[in-house]
């Protein structure tokens, strides 16, 4: 009996430099399986037949932008990069939903989860997640590095989050867009997330702090990508956006997986996760297709917005009654090919994954260091009719360095340090791979045959287009190898897939417009070596 009210006493301690100095039940740390039954009992979520805790999300499928700021003030007026990705917040108001949030929470039971961000311990942030909802706790056990067992964690923490869904903030008081918010304050180390059950938030939460105080302090390169390693310790990373081929791409039975979305570039100790876990897309999921996910998704997992095969607790992933953004999120060392720690050596090969739906760019191509630095910064991929609603043609994508919406610095100083890591490896490759279409633009070409794509890659890793011939496109600049093992050679000069010469010429010079026009907003900021890399919209093939 003493030890479990030193242990209440011990959590209630652990929450005061959060404001808490009145709550009614914490429990602290509690195991995967205890947080699986508070979740059964608090009607949260249902079992499915593998194991795996199933919860909806509720109104919030996926993280609203609009409604993430950035407190404004002395440490951050400017540094930050202000706009409609950095929302600018006041202090005071931030303090005031503070203690909103606090007193809504007095009375409640709360989840209390201690963890780390960043594999490298001399990387790491230390954590403090205080959570309304059981499985959002178990999100966050899955997602964050865990602590080994028995280890102190009566920490300090580095960065705190409080997350209440059911929490709702009033626009007109409390200076939000909408009910819902979230909020990252760097001076006061702590955010706060209301009024969604999006457990995404969290996570993302915690990248876009390692992206503003990785560069600043530790003078270490964030990267939204995933990474891994062959047998000889050579370490390939890729960036790519949402339908590009990033988790499946890197998802090589032959490698080892450092991690699937979240890295770290250090000054000399190579690469790092930032988690301890993988959030994966479940649509349309089968076990023929992405194995290792499929065996994943088990006791501990979770499935979010899922639903069962009527009459059964089958998960039916084709069913996208609730959203086509179906995750599942599972701790790294339910993939069997996963390395913990999950650091390796600095890349020795680079892949920008691009969906290009207009046919344009070549399967694979070599970057030098100028076109390397603005196509990272362009971040270019194109949606096609059926991703989203309203979209019926090709429309183009851009996401600064393949995740503009988690950087809180501007995109040059992330393209900059990219840059410095060329420089400081001479060894390193940077490849564009074109996951899209072939031919001709989406309607008249064909998509790329994956058998294809991963051949390039698996060419590109063992070295073996070190001695072929490559040529120069007459308007991206990239540079194109003529031949890779196992592709067919006249599939790889794009303008030779199209009947139509001439209509190719028009749509890559078309897309090169587009390049140019979305570089505008950044072009003032760039350097004469990233601005060497755009297109020549003028040339014509």
């Amino acid at each position: 009996m003493q030890e479990a009210s030193n242990l209440a006493d011990s959590s209630r301690n652990r929450l005061q430099p959060l404001g808490f100095t009145d709550t009614a039940t914490v429990h602290l740390n509690l195991t995967p399986a205890e947080l699986v039954e508070h979740a059964l009992r608090n009607k949260e979520g249902h079992l499915t037949d593998t194991g795996a805790l199933m919860a909806d999300t509720g109104k919030f499928t996926g993280r609203s932008p609009k409604d993430r700021f950035v407190v404004k003030d002395e440490n951050t007026e400017n540094s930050v990069w202000w706009g409609d990705i950095n929302i600018p917040f006041d202090a005071d108001k931030f303090d005031q939903l503070h203690q909103k949030m606090v007193t809504y929470l007095a009375d409640k039971e709360l989840y209390v989860r201690e963890a780390y961000a960043g594999s490298n311990p001399d990387y790491q942030l230390k954590l403090r997640i205080v959570n309304e909802q059981a499985w959002h706790n178990l999100f966050c056990y899955n997602m964050f590095l865990r602590p080994a067992e028995g280890a102190d964690t009566s920490w300090l923490p580095d960065f705190s989050i409080i997350c209440a869904p059911g929490f709702e903030a009033d626009p007109a008081v409390d200076g939000t867009r909408q009910p819902n918010f979230a909020i990252l304050n760097f001076t006061k180390k702590m955010i706060l997330i209301g009024g969604t059950g999006y457990a995404g938030e969290m996570k993302k939460g915690i990248f876009g702090v390692l992206n503003y105080l990785l560069p600043h302090e530790m003078s270490t390169l964030p990267m939204h990508c995933s990474a891994n390693v062959g047998e000889a310790g050579d370490t390939a990373i890729f960036f790519g956006l949402s339908g590009t081929g990033k988790t499946t791409l890197s998802a090589d039975p032959n490698r080892g997986l450092i991690g699937d979305d979240e890295h770290g570039w250090t000054p000399d100790a190579g690469i790092f996760n930032f988690e301890g876990g993988c959030y994966a897309k479940v649509i349309d999921l089968s076990k023929e297709k992405e194995p290792q996910i499929w065996d994943a998704i088990r006791f501990g997992s979770i499935v979010e917005n899922t639903r069962f095969i009527p009459g059964t607790h089958t998960v039916d992933y084709a069913n996208k009654s609730v959203t086509e953004n179906t995750r599942t999120a599972y701790p790294i060392n339910f993939i069997d090919n996963a390395i913990e720690p999950s650091v390796a050596d600095a890349p020795k090969n680079i892949f920008f994954l691009t969906a290009d739906a207009f046919g344009v760019l070549p399967p694979i191509s070599k970057l030098d260091k100028s076109h390397a630095m603005y196509l990272f910064m362009s971040g270019y991929t194109a949606k096609v009719a059926g991703t989203e609603m309203g979209v019926t043609e090709p429309q183009t994508t851009f996401s600064a360095c393949f995740g503009a919406v988690f950087l809180p610095l501007h995109p040059t100083k992330y393209a900059e340090m990219l840059g410095k890591k060329m420089d400081e490896n001479p060894d390193i490759n940077v490849w564009l791979i074109n996951t899209g279409w072939t031919g001709g633009s989406y309607g008249t070409g064909s998509r790329m045959k994956l058998n294809y794509t991963r051949a390039m890659i698996t060419a590109a890793l063992n070295g073996q287009l070190e001695q072929v011939k490559f040529t120069k496109h007459p308007i991206f600049g990239m540079e194109v190898p003529g031949a890779v093992p196992g592709v067919p050679s006249e599939i790889l000069d794009p303008r030779n897939t199209w009947a139509d010469k001439a209509s190719y010429d028009k749509t890559a010079a078309s897309l090169a417009e587009k390049f140019v026009e979305n570089f505008k907003k950044y072009a003032d900021f760039a350097n004469e070596e990233i601005l060497a890399g755009a297109p020549k919209v003028a040339v014509e093939a």
